[in-house]
């Protein structure tokens, strides 16, 4: 297996405030790796340091055998995609310039915007099913429609590396599943997945590899069928539960059992 993505050793904190410590973690290319773990446990903080935009205290993130803080920002632009979990834009931007801001990176003095450049815009809106939106502002958006746009910027960076922190937030059930489908399909076509969830059950269906974290540590981490044990999910979430097989594809099933009510 090789790892164009890996973190060294990382101490990783806010100001005073210490998220993990000596943290190592290799993403598997190819991989589709999904991070699981209960709420503030440092999912989020581990992927804003594999992203760049948390440097940690000690250790370092490794790029391409480079440390990622040290490579011009637009070279990391055009290997890894980012949606982070809250996104800001500019004030009566269209849906149609936004998307079309993932092509930044590609951008340059003797490289101007090219019918590539075009052709991927539409492909990305059209694979997030937001090409009706594309003259629509996006302060006029539903926050599930909001998200799809956001997912559409990122698809058109075609970076080989996709890093997504709680894609499915603000998402119904219908585009949950679009969204992973077409996680899976890109994974399958070659583009290396690092995704945030909460679904365990999405994350064992989807997952190829899964980091299960607690407390700013890697608990286990493995393929779905390997690691997700009734131990696992109680030493992690605090939460009793049956594993079944999933009737549809035979991945783990989590099934919380039911918590007496006084």
């Amino acid at each position: 297996m090789t790892h164009r993505l890996r973190a060294d050793a990382v101490t990783l904190r806010y100001e005073q405030r210490t998220i993990s410590t000596d943290l190592s973690v290799s993403i598997i290319d190819g991989s589709f790796t999904v991070i699981v773990g209960p709420n503030a446990c440092g999912k989020s903080t581990l992927l804003r340091a594999l992203s760049r935009l948390l440097t940690p205290a000690s250790g370092q993130v490794l790029l391409d055998q480079q440390v990622i803080t040290q490579l011009p920002a637009k070279e990391v632009a055009r290997t890894l995609g980012l949606l982070p979990q809250t996104a800001v834009a500019p004030d009566g931007i269209t849906v149609a310039d936004l998307v079309a801001r993932g092509r930044y990176p590609h951008q340059s003095f003797l490289r101007q915007w090219s019918q590539a450049d075009e052709q991927a815009v539409s492909a990305a809106m059209a694979a997030a099913q937001v090409t009706e939106l594309a003259g629509r502002l996006l302060d006029e958006l539903s926050g599930g429609q909001r998200q799809r746009v956001w997912i559409a910027m990122v698809l058109a960076q075609e970076t080989p590396i996709l890093l997504l922190d709680e894609p499915t937030t603000f998402l119904d059930i219908v585009h949950q599943i679009e969204l992973l489908e077409l996680l899976a399909r890109l994974n399958r076509e070659g583009r290396t997945i690092v995704a945030v969830l909460h679904d365990l059950n999405q994350a064992c269906r989807y997952a190829s590899h899964i980091i299960a974290m607690k407390d700013g540590a890697i608990v286990d981490q493995g393929a779905p069928s390997e690691i997700f044990t009734e131990a696992l999910v109680e030493q992690v979430f605090g939460l009793a539960s049956v594993i079944i097989p999933d009737p549809v594809t035979g991945t783990p099933l989590v099934v919380p059992k039911a918590r007496a009510i006084d």
